[in-house]
């Protein structure tokens, strides 16, 4: 018998069916929906607290990515054979969900919200991701939580300049755009991309191509809501008293406009806070029966302070640091910084610097991927550190959180499409990007140090990438009237209505990640960022250039040194010898470290150039036929009564005769050699069907 009391949705996108399945599982959650695309399946929950926690003044959401390895057919790795913590896949994805619904829920609300997508089966051609964020707005517009929605989210691929909507894996391959977009039928929500020096242009049709499907999934979702959507809670109001509203602003917004024209930070700051700190005690003791008085003058003081700062740019066309809106901060650079590491790139941008640092090593030590996609191992590797004291706090030292992956994430897309091949560098490599101070922008300043690292490594990258952060500041009674703002720092990103981040080469955009506080942007608002952005980029790249014009000739005396040799697959074997003998052999006697692939790409790294020529050697020694006349020093393997087998290359023996051992007459093979005896001998013939090699020795006396 089977469960039928379920309502099922359906709509086409990109080509294949989507599906939604609703009352199927999952019954207890405020909302909950099985998305089917293809053979992909994800269940989506969105589930809230029935109270806030006491004192809560922030809105808690949280939304997980949960990867099952039984949803690609695979048992985990690792000791314990379970999934353990979220892979950096997991995390990211977990971010996509929660960008574009964070914006959407109510001033105020302060519930704990989390949306948990679960991923049980995998289609190759239909993207978990994709099901998960499409399923995780379903969940909540379904729900009685209150949410602004429903949200569309596609991915898109660039085929012969041409958009593709959700490409399939082999489409995938060929495309040299991947696109994330999520929105309302309004407008664009947040953006995720990696791109391959792709132009705006193109991007832009990508973007709108991409709303154009956001709207259909839109629509779709409302349908869904009319047939099987929850009345909304309404969370408590909690207004701030009027005469206190009153009395605050009164006494804060005289002293707020003169300190935000300070234009050096830490004083604008410290000034900041002191204003608060006197606002609540100017006030204490008249209304001391007030339960909550400070926080309302906290909230008096924030919305003020929003205020003032959107007025100050929208109408004297002033930033907080004095700057014109598409004026970018001071920035030095310098390379080399670090004497024994491989390469080190600093970059400074205004009071944001970041240190960028390069390390190369053969390519066995590319990072395995465990995880439900296709990719099994990555190659380059860049990891974004950001330790208190960059923002001058005090806080435990921690792992990297989601913000560290997602930052380190961006610069690796950022990068990814200017590095060599594995045949013209067939290296591993990680940089890693340790902010050393924040004021806004710090993704953007890794992805510029990092391009200086590389250099200064010698890695040879096609074209330098520089990367830009873009900010918005709108006007709520006046939707015309908005500022666009180049190169952000941290009070614009904190009141500010966008966060949009472009990074790439004179060529075109190689990574894009946008974030807004908005209700999306429009088509114009974004044309005019990512135009106003490439004038930036181009602007920070002449700087960098400055510094180091091109890829360094020779690598640091400290890298280990890479050579390929490229072999027939066949050989493959003769190479790694019986149970890996012949290989282990040579890295022993020479000291290198050696990768071979399925291809026959041999690498060979070594910090000494005696041992690579001899490992190369070696291999070449190896893979070589033994033709009639060449001398050879074997070493005597096996004695019989007639004569002494001699291995004159690695896995090559030859027969040396008894006869051919002295010119006089010998009587037994030991009075001349033994076991393990190193001997000089000539190769005599041949026999080309049997392979047997015939040797001699007194041709040489």
């Amino acid at each position: 018998m089977r469960f039928t009391d379920y309502k099922t949705f359906k709509m086409a996108l990109g080509g294949r069916l989507l599906q939604a399945e609703i009352g199927k599982v999952a019954e207890q959650a405020n909302g909950a929906v099985t998305i089917r695309y293809g053979d992909t399946v994800v269940n989506v929950t969105a589930t809230m607290a029935k109270q806030p926690r006491e004192n809560q003044d922030f809105f808690p959401l949280s939304c997980d990515y949960e990867e099952k390895m039984y949803a690609a057919g695979k048992i985990p790795g690792g000791f314990i054979r379970r999934e353990g913590r979220p892979s950096e896949k997991a995390t990211l994805c977990a971010r996509l969900m929660d960008r574009p619904l964070r914006p959407l829920f109510p001033s105020g609300f302060f519930n704990d919200v989390q949306v948990v997508a679960t991923v049980l089966s995998v289609d190759p051609d239909c993207a978990p991701d994709i099901a998960a964020m499409i399923g995780s707005s379903i969940a909540l517009s379904i729900s009685d939580i209150p949410f602004a929605g429903p949200t569309g989210s596609v991915n898109m691929g660039l085929i012969e300049d041409k958009p593709i909507v959700n490409p399939t894996l082999a489409q995938r391959e060929q495309s040299r755009l991947s696109l994330t977009v999520s929105g309302t039928r309004d407008a664009i929500m947040m953006v995720e991309a990696g791109a391959n020096e792709v132009p705006e242009d193109n991007v832009l049709e990508a973007l709108f191509a991409a709303h154009d499907e956001i709207k259909k999934i839109v629509e779709w979702i409302d349908e869904i809501v009319q047939v099987v959507g929850k009345p909304k809670f309404e969370p408590e109001a909690d207004p701030v008293p009027e005469d206190i509203d009153a009395d605050v602003r009164a006494f804060v917004i005289p002293k707020l406009d003169e300190a935000l024209h300070v234009f050096t930070r830490t004083e604008q700051q410290q000034l900041l806070k002191d204003i608060e700190a006197e606002a609540k005690e100017a006030f204490a003791e008249k209304y001391a029966e007030v339960e909550g008085y400070e926080k309302y003058v906290a909230r008096v003081y924030e919305e003020l302070q929003d205020a003032r700062f959107r007025r100050m740019i929208l109408d004297e066309g002033v930033r907080p640091d004095g700057r014109k809106t598409a004026e970018i901060r001071p920035i030095w650079c310098e390379t080399g910084f670090l004497p024994r590491t491989h390469g080190s790139g600093l970059f400074k941008r205004g009071q944001t610097q970041v240190l960028s640092v390069t390390t190369l090593a053969p390519l066995r030590e590319a990072q395995m991927i465990d995880g439900i996609g296709d990719e099994t191992e990555k190659r380059y590797m860049h990891h974004y550190n950001f330790p208190p004291y960059s923002v001058g706090e005090t806080k435990p030292m921690r792992s990297p959180g989601r913000r560290e992956i997602g930052h380190g994430a961006l610069a690796e897309r950022a990068l990814i499409p200017v590095l060599p091949t594995e045949e013209e560098f067939p290296y591993a490599i990680r940089v890693v990007s340790e902010v050393l101070s924040s004021n806004g922008s710090s993704s953007q300043a890794s992805v510029c140090g990092s391009t200086l690292s590389l250099m200064d490594a010698g890695v040879p990258i096609s074209a330098p990438v520089s990367g830009v952060a873009m900010g918005l500041i709108t006007d709520e009674g006046n939707p015309d009237k908005v500022a666009i703002l180049t190169d952000i720092q941290g009070l614009e990103d904190h009141y500010g209505d966008m966060d949009f981040k472009v990074a790439g080469t004179p060529n075109g955009i190689t990574a894009l990640q946008m974030d807004i506080k908005v209700h999306g942007l429009s088509r114009e608002i974004m044309q005019q960022a990512i135009l106003q952005a490439k004038e930036g980029r181009s602007f920070i790249l002449s700087q960098m250039l400055e510094e180091i014009a091109e890829p360094r000739a020779e690598l640091s005396q400290y890298a280990p040194r890479i050579e390929s040799i490229q072999i027939d697959p066949e050989d493959i074997g003769t190479v790694v010898g019986k149970g890996g003998k012949t290989i282990n052999g040579i890295i022993a006697e020479t000291g290198v470290k050696i990768d071979i692939d399925d291809t026959g790409l041999i690498s060979i790294a070594a910090t000494e150039p005696e041992g690579m020529a001899k490992a190369i050697k070696m291999i070449e020694m190896l893979l070589k036929e033994p033709e009639i006349g060449e001398v050879y020093e074997g070493t005597v393997t096996g004695i019989k009564e007639f004569g002494a087998f001699v291995e004159i290359l690695p896995g090559k023996e030859g027969l040396l005769h008894i006869s051919e051992m002295e010119k006089h007459r010998v009587n037994r093979v030991e009075d001349v050699m033994n076991i393990g005896d190193t001997v000089k001998v000539q190769v005599k013939g041949l026999d080309e069907r049997s392979g047997k090699i015939s040797l001699t020795r007194k041709a040489l006396l």
